[in-house]
């Protein structure tokens, strides 16, 4: 079985950082996309970026390009998501998402079959 737990969220100041991580377990991930999703209440999951496990080729939102980096570390089965210039906009519950797929474009939802829990990210003015 496959697992994604997220950690990191918290409380910031806007213009200011945070990361989240997202440990993976379960399975070799290295033919896997990586994705950060964020969900405000009463919205709709929206795409943050996605990672490539083994190329490392990113894709970014435009919402948060030039703000947000993902990562990875291979030892420790680790993405990250790095967030700078934070804004209150970016509060949401940010979720980890996994799949062994690769389309065109992995920006939706519903193509990941594993999610991790959320880890909640609140921004204040």
């Amino acid at each position: 079985q496959v697992q994604l737990v997220e950690s990191g969220g918290g409380l910031v100041q806007a213009g200011g950082s945070l990361r989240l991580s997202c440990a993976a377990s379960g399975r070799t991930f290295s033919r896997y996309t990586m994705a950060w999703f964020r969900q405000a209440p009463g919205k709709e999951r929206e795409f943050v970026g996605s990672i490539r496990w083994s190329s490392g080729n990113t894709d970014y939102a435009d919402s948060v390009k030039g703000r947000f980096t993902i990562s990875r570390d291979n030892a420790l089965n680790t993405v990250y998501l790095q967030m700078n210039s934070l804004e209150p906009e970016d509060t949401a519950v940010y979720y980890c998402a996994a799949d062994t797929a690769f389309f065109g474009s992995m920006r939706y939802a519903n193509l990941y079959d594993y999610w991790g829990q959320g880890t909640q990210v609140t921004v204040s003015s």
